[in-house]
């Protein structure tokens, strides 16, 4: 095995049920594909791991809903998903699935280890089971009244409505989601891990990750101060990995336990496609390895308690060095959110725009320590008055200058000592390379970008539009210097930038053999070679209101049945007041004929509260409440955009609070 210390990245495997949103991108997969590049430049060992979570009740009940196989949805996904990553430039080593073959196996061994070593506890309990469908019911596949609230279409593992945890058993009138028969109660045996014996060693091995963030500290001994239990790792459910024992048909292993072990299978077929098939094991069972979790905070209890507990179990297997769980990012003040339709799909945005200013923005949001928040003025913003303004400016005006005044080739430098502002630039490397070692990516990004204010400022103070007519051999030396340094930014922007990186190697017409980290502030141009052909780097954006969309919408036509599940109603505006702490939402009390109603709606912009009072809108009346800001919605109202002006849609004449709208 090799002696110099290894990294080995895992970012979490988002669930192949739906298509990626930018939350999920700045939660962990951009934070996460920002260090790998980052020590990739510094030419450190280092593998990035991935793939799709493909089984669970979820996917199952999506096939059932679409009138497909599971085999169908999680393909869908897996393969949309894997190519947004791509065209974000977020640059796995591997991404791969755990519907494969090698990770049933994979699975399938490490449960065999923990039964052949007694560690699994085979108990009995009462399940619902529906005897039209010939099958046990799990959470998603049975709904009814929820005993905390009373709403009627609470699931078998929560109530949408109150946000409470639940089991199937609870619910009161409990049907079954596929046939709508009303199950019994049956005993079914499954298998449980004995998480609770492995608490005092969980204690032990977190108490003394001192540079671990503290949300992810505090996250676990919140469940070490309640007391872990055992937990099932078997359920009786078609999809999945099967339970690898004779007589234990229609089980399989509990997603919880299967997925995490996606890592360690996603490693395997790694080193089998390099031909180093038995490799993994110099990643996963050596303690030279630095295993690195990056996920989103609701992944902390999977990564930081039940994972590291099942690989203590199986022994050998290096345990997480650190799990930089990120909070939450939202969207123009709400939270995004793949059930409820609400966010930016990945898929989309690349359609529109440029991949880098997408990863600079997010960058620039990243919610390290708290919720963060995107916003369209933000982005444009963030293109206009920073990478065009600052970075794009830099590169074009020193290009420009050459190609004006040198005949396009990069001039002679008489003096090839270090100068003030290359010195400055092996500084600053020095500053960014701490903020990403600590995982400080907001840091990491204000740091290179105050390299390249220092670039400006350089190019600035040093004049060459007067030197050039008072001493060209003094000219010559500011301008090589001033390409000397788009190099350096090249490689600096690069863990940030990467298509901007390369279009500035183009442009400097290099190639990539001084490409790494330690050449920041080198002298690495040789003189007199011409340049390539200059282009703009971020042009000048101005975002039309139809480019703004906000609600991912995945469907496409939709029939009249569809249209009939839609309630439009009239309503009265009866109260209107801004939402504190918010640039464009508005709190409405609503009179849909003899109810009264809250809504929330996102157009402070356009409208004062005042002027809204009395008015007869049109809202969605039948829509699932949801929270902007923490407060709850229960209703939307509609508006129309014209030249990036809003109108609410408003009604005239005789009709009254409460009619209905076909």
């Amino acid at each position: 095995m090799e002696n110099k210390t290894k990294h080995l990245v895992t970012a979490a495997l988002p669930y192949a049920n739906g298509y990626l949103h930018l939350g999920h991108i700045a939660g962990a997969y951009l934070p996460a594909d920002l260090y790998a590049r980052y020590k990739r430049l510094r030419n450190e060992n280092i593998i990035f791991i991935c793939g799709s979570d493909e089984h669970g009740t979820a996917i199952e009940m999506s096939a059932m809903k679409d009138k497909v196989t599971p085999k169908e949805i999680i393909d869908k996904y897996h393969f949309a998903n894997k190519k947004a990553f791509e065209d974000l430039g977020i640059s796995f080593d591997i991404y791969s699935r755990t519907s494969n073959e090698i990770h049933h196996k994979t699975t399938q061994e490490i449960f065999l280890n923990l039964y052949n070593k007694g560690y699994l506890i085979q108990k009995t309990e009462k399940q619902l089971y529906s005897e039209k469908d010939k099958r046990f019911l799990a959470d998603r596949f049975v709904e009814g009244t929820c005993p905390i609230c009373g709403y009627e279409e609470a699931r078998g593992d929560q109530c949408e409505n109150c946000g409470s945890n639940l089991s199937p058993l609870e619910l009161i009138n409990p049907k079954s989601k596929i046939s709508g028969d009303t199950p019994i109660i049956k005993e079914s045996v499954n298998y449980y891990f004995p998480l609770e014996k492995f608490q005092p060693e969980l204690e032990k091995w977190i108490k003394s990750k001192t540079n671990w963030k503290s949300n992810v500290k505090n996250y676990c001994e919140g469940w070490f101060k309640t007391g872990l239990k055992d937990r099932a790792i078997t359920r009786d459910l078609d999809w999945g990995v099967k339970v690898p024992l004779p007589n234990n048909e229609g089980k399989v292993i509990y997603v919880w336990f299967d997925a995490p072990i996606g890592y360690i299978s996603a490693t395997k077929e790694l080193f089998i496609e390099r031909n180093e098939p038995e490799k993994w094991k110099d990643y996963w069972c050596d303690t030279k390895t630095k295993l690195i979790h990056f996920i989103g905070k609701d992944n902390i209890i999977f990564h930081a308690i039940f994972f590291p507990a099942m690989l203590m179990a199986n022994v050998g297997y290096v345990l997480a060095d650190n799990i930089p769980a990120n909070e939450f990012l939202n969207l123009e003040g709400g939270k995004l959110s793949k059930s409820k339709g609400h966010g930016i799909l990945v898929k989309d945005i690349l359609q529109e725009f440029n991949p880098d200013l997408i990863r600079y923005t997010i960058a620039t949001n990243l919610p390290e320590n708290k919720d963060a928040d995107f916003s369209w003025d933000d982005f444009q913003i963030k293109n206009n008055n920073e990478l065009a303004a600052i970075l794009g400016n830099f590169i074009n005006r020193t290009v420009v200058f050459v190609k004006n005044k040198f005949d396009n080739k990069i001039p002679e430098r008489i003096n090839n000592k270090d100068v003030e502002i290359l010195e400055y630039l092996k500084k600053q490397k020095n500053i960014v390379s701490e903020c990403y070692e600590n995982f400080r990516f907001r840091d990491a990004l204000n740091e290179t970008m105050n390299a390249v204010r220092a670039a400006n400022k350089y190019f600035n103070d040093a004049e060459p539009w007067k030197a050039i007519k008072e001493d060209k051999v003094k000219c010559a030396e500011i301008i090589n210097n001033c390409l000397q340094i788009c190099h350096s930014i090249s490689i600096l922007i690069a863990p940030i930038l990467p298509n901007t990186s390369d279009k500035i190697i183009k442009i400097l017409n290099k190639d990539k053999s001084d490409f790494s980290w330690d050449k920041i502030g080198e002298i690495c141009l040789k003189s007199n070679t011409e340049l390539g052909e200059n282009q703009i780097l971020f042009p000048q954006l101005e975002i039309k209101a139809e480019e703004k969309f906000v609600e991912a919408i995945t469907a496409d036509e939709i029939t009249v049945d569809d249209f009939k599940k839609i309630k439009l109603r009239v309503a009265k505006i009866l109260e209107c007041e801004l939402v504190p702490k918010s640039k464009k939402l508005v709190k409405l009390k609503i009179k849909v004929g003899e109810k009264e109603k809250q809504i929330v709606a996102g157009i402070s912009e356009f409208y004062k509260p005042e002027e809204l009072v009395g008015k007869l809108i049109i809202v969605v009346d039948n829509l699932k409440k949801s929270k902007l800001m923490g407060i709850e919605s229960h209703g939307m109202l509609l508006a129309g955009k014209i030249n990036g002006k809003l109108k609410i849609i408003t009604v005239d004449g005789e009709i009254e609070s409460g009619a209905e709208v076909n």
